[in-house]
């Protein structure tokens, strides 16, 4: 019987990948050699983690440097590579290297995947998204494994595995770390901060926006960037520079998080909290510790994420970024919502506002079920609702005491976050039409 796979809708096949990835580490995390001796795992805590590693959002029921075993961890890492660079992505890459042509129906289902703008540009755009993925996270690879082997006195082969684990896991804004606190052992080490730090921030750019940055470097130009990565880079300045002060001013005298830290530790720990939002999901300092003010503002920025067609999740900086421009030209009175001597189409306007409001709906419907279904506050499951969604993997700790109901909640919500954005996305694009007629215009009254 042949599969008619072209029959597929490209998000279709986006979520049928996805799910078949999801169900395959499942199975696979399930295995009596996945796990480390003396332990057991439950349907529930496998589902929970491959959808958690293939999402890349870095939630855990159990503790990933204890309970699984050394095949376990390489399942999660696999998940985690093939959740970042996107499934329909890997099977595209695939057909270019077997056959070295790609096919119009794939080339639709990379764009959905990685989200560039022209069909013509995608065999070049995966070529470049591996060699980006590949330099990104053997350097991170290369200068985790020297600080961990020569500062911290791992044997080299544990600081290889450490070093590669955590630069795939940051380069793909998982989360994931193979250390029983996150990193809170580092805190105050700005070397391992900083690696880490910037190796998140590299993966949440989006491929597109590094694909221009580096033509222009080519042609030793900036002129004519376009309009999408002058809204991601700098939105995601002042993202990073918010998340950072927000971080010090609130918990620098906190005994339970920045006030034992001596003052460059605090400036190296604010920092590395302030990246974390971008849907990364490490900590250094206790989560659960801090300040409410400082949660409200990193439930903000876990809501907004990093940037499109990148390995983080949330709504996107541009969208927010659009956003912001159509309230500031309303409040100026001006029918164009305008940019950079750019005028924004009205479709990307509606396309914004829309994932805007889906997953503030996915949000909320999220807290009132993880309310009602656990013993934990609204706070709590706002923050683990907001942590799921964007994909970030922040914790107040109440996951892995979530019973089997909670839990599903947080793999469909972590699904949804992933998936649904792309999902989403693509389906507001390919679903624009235009009709012959216009109704009659009526104003509402608004406000």
């Amino acid at each position: 019987m042949k599969i008619r796979f072209a029959v597929l809708h490209p998000a279709q096949a986006l979520v049928a990948g996805f799910a078949a990835v999801i169900g395959a580490g499942t199975v696979a995390l399930l295995l009596p050699f996945s796990h480390a001796p003396g332990r057991q795992t439950s349907f529930t805590d496998a589902l929970f983690t491959a959808t958690s590693a293939a999402c890349v959002t870095g939630l855990a029921v159990v503790d990933t440097a204890t309970h699984w075993s050394r095949f376990g961890q390489l399942v999660i890492l696999g998940l985690i590579q093939l959740g970042g660079f996107g499934v329909m992505t890997f099977a595209s890459v695939g057909i270019l290297v077997v056959s070295r042509r790609i096919g119009l129906r794939m080339r639709i289902f990379a764009q959905a995947g990685v989200g560039v703008l022209s069909l013509g540009d995608v065999r070049r755009i995966l070529r470049a998204i591996v060699a980006l993925t590949v330099i990104a996270e053997t350097s991170a690879t290369v200068l985790l494994t020297l600080r961990l082997w020569i500062a911290y006195d791992e044997s080299f082969g544990s600081a290889l595995w450490h070093g590669l684990f955590h630069s795939v896991s940051a380069w793909n804004n998982a989360g994931f770390a193979l250390y029983s606190d996150s990193l809170t052992r580092f805190a105050s080490d700005w070397y391992v901060s900083g690696v880490i730090g910037v190796t998140i921030i590299g993966g949440g750019l989006g491929f597109p926006v590094w694909l221009e940055l580096w033509d222009r470097f080519q042609r030793r130009s900036a002129r004519n960037v376009t309009l999408h990565t002058r809204l991601t880079l700098l939105s995601t300045a002042a993202l990073l520079a918010v998340g950072t002060v927000t971080v010090l001013a609130f918990e620098w005298g906190n005994a339970a998080t920045l006030g034992p830290l001596d003052v460059p530790g605090k400036f190296v720990a604010g920092f590395f909290q302030g990246v974390m939002p971008r849907t990364a999901g490490f900590n250094s300092v206790d989560y659960s510790q801090m300040h409410d003010a400082t949660l409200l503002v990193t439930m903000v920025l876990m809501f907004i994420g990093a940037g499109s067609a990148s390995t983080g999740g949330g709504i996107k900086v541009s969208t927010v970024a659009v956003i912001a421009l159509i309230a500031w030209a309303e409040v100026r009175g001006r029918r164009d919502v305008s940019a950079f001597r750019r005028r924004i189409p009205e479709a990307a306007q509606r396309q914004a506002v829309s994932v805007a409001i889906i997953f503030s709906i996915a949000v909320f419907v999220s807290t009132l079920l993880l309310s009602g279904l656990s013993p934990h506050s609204v706070r709590d499951s706002l923050f683990e609702s907001f942590s799921a969604v964007g994909t970030v993997g922040l914790s107040l700790g109440i996951t892995s005491g979530l019973d089997a109901s909670a839990r599903l909640v947080l793999v469909l919500m972590m699904f949804l976050g992933r998936v649904g954005a792309i999902t989403v996305g693509t389906a507001l694009v390919l679903q624009e039409q235009r009709r012959m007629f216009r109704y009659p215009e009526e104003r509402p009254i608004v406000g």
